[in-house]
């Protein structure tokens, strides 16, 4: 009892447990609906075949690595937006989004004409001839509808720097139930509709964000809102929150794609192992995406909160926001824990094709070992999401893209020579992985605790 008194304490108090989760709720609850749809992808997906559920999760990852630099760029505008909120500049709060929608229209171009580059880097990467061509047709559909994303996010970020992330998780929900409904009848040609496969999967998922994308901007100019916030006088470019934004943002947008970047390899070196060890991989990833997405909404919400007290002049209370966030995702992150310990085949089971698959006999007890050693990082998980998440809402972004950065590439090479040097395992080799991000997670701790992050000023309090 007095450990539990002692781990709630503060829970009351502005930073306190109780104002976190009333943020952080519905960002969780969001970012949950996010994993579901790219869950439901891949669960319809696996029903068709492996090689097709390797294909989205590949082309997706793919992409993102492309988005992620303008995403981590544009995303920023969150603590931007939460700093002047908290100094009671709500002009300049919707000026910041502003010139993140302007960073938006600028970026799409650039995306949808990177696609021979991902195409180059598929055949570079030697992705398995039975998945490469549904790999490239769905990486081209999410690639054309990437503008819809990134408004999404764009507009979410206002609305979670102001603290009212219900609106984005109305539009997340809803987002939702527009994919997999459209999953169902693209993919399998239901209702009349023609049997699309993947290229239905990604048809999907973008209803799925334009759906979100007109939710949002509804509730950007309803009455409440333009009667506390000067939405339309706002609408121009701002050189000095632009540079702001750029300044903070980079570093950001700089570790996601670089952070992204690195991901992708690793993915690609445990399917460059053969169908079986891409399949087990791409099944253990996708359960890890459940699980982790909740943490990034609870990274969302302690960026935003941290944010906002830091541009009050209130670090002491910061501090206090980013220990709660601390605490409520480690005890998320024990039950999962437990789950994936105790019952992994029936996770891995979840996946099984609708036909007998030779390819799916041969992965199941890798994927079984992976997900149980996976477990053991799942706490680390949830320090390093809260402890990240704060340090951006201090405007700390230049520590954590160095750290970040250095960290996934180091490892890059290390598990490179595990596979193809020393020929160990798949499982071997994702040992090395946990153990690894482990000791990242602890370099964290140490930057958090040094309290450096707490003496920095974006803007005037």
């Amino acid at each position: 009892m007095n450990f539990l008194k002692k781990y709630f304490s503060g829970y009351n108090k502005m930073g306190g447990i109780k104002e976190l989760l009333i943020l952080a709720l519905p960002m969780v609850i969001s970012s949950a609906a996010d994993g579901i749809m790219t869950f439901t992808d891949r669960l319809f997906l696996s029903k068709l075949g492996a090689e097709h559920m390797n294909a989205a999760f590949a082309g997706g990852i793919a992409l993102l690595v492309i988005m992620f630099f303008f995403i981590g760029l544009i995303s920023y505008s969150t603590a931007l937006v939460a700093q002047y909120f908290g100094a009671n500049e709500k002009h300049n709060s919707v000026k910041a989004a502003v010139q993140a929608i302007i960073i938006t229209l600028l970026a799409w171009p650039i995306i949808v004409m990177a696609k021979p580059v991902a195409e180059w880097y598929f055949e570079f990467t030697k992705t398995p001839i039975e998945q490469l061509e549904f790999q490239k047709q769905y990486y081209t559909i999410l690639a054309w509808g990437s503008i819809f994303s990134m408004l999404r996010t764009t507009l979410g970020c206002f609305f979670i720097g102001v603290g009212k992330t219900r609106v984005v998780m109305t539009a997340t929900i809803v987002a939702m139930v527009v994919n997999i409904i459209a999953d169902y009848v693209l993919i399998f040609g239901k209702f009349g509709f023609p049997q699309m496969g993947i290229e239905g999967a990604a048809l999907a998922t973008i209803l799925g964000s334009i759906s979100a994308v007109i939710i949002l901007v509804f509730s950007l100019i309803t009455k409440k809102i333009r009667e506390e916030f000067p939405i339309f006088k706002s609408l121009r470019f701002d050189l000095v929150i632009m540079k702001k934004l750029l300044f903070y943002g980079y570093p950001a947008g700089v570790e996601m794609f670089l952070n992204f970047l690195a991901f992708s390899l690793m993915i690609s070196l445990f399917h460059s192992q053969g169908l079986a060890a891409a399949t087990a991989s791409t099944i253990v990833f996708n359960w890890d995406l459940v699980t982790f997405i909740p943490l990034i909404g609870m990274e969302i919400a302690v960026t935003s909160l941290v944010g906002r007290y830091m541009g009050a002049g209130k670090p002491h209370v910061a501090h206090r926001a980013a220990f709660s966030a601390i605490k409520t995702g480690v005890l998320f992150s024990a039950l999962v824990l437990i789950l994936f310990v105790t019952i992994p085949e029936v996770l891995v089971n979840v996946f099984k094709p609708d036909v007998e698959s030779e390819i799916f006999a041969n992965a199941f007890p890798t994927a079984v070992s992976m997900l149980r050693i996976a477990a053991l990082y799942v706490l680390a998980e949830a320090i390093m999401v809260a402890i990240v998440g704060a340090l951006r809402g201090a405007g700390d972004t230049h520590f954590t893209m160095i750290a970040s950065v250095t960290a996934h590439w180091i490892f890059v090479p290390v598990l490179y020579l595990s596979f193809n040097v020393f020929h160990f395992s798949v499982i071997i080799s994702w040992v090395f992985l946990v153990i690894f991000f482990l000791v990242f997670c602890g370099v964290l701790v140490i930057r958090f605790r040094s309290g450096k992050w707490k003496k920095l000023r974006i803007i005037k309090s």
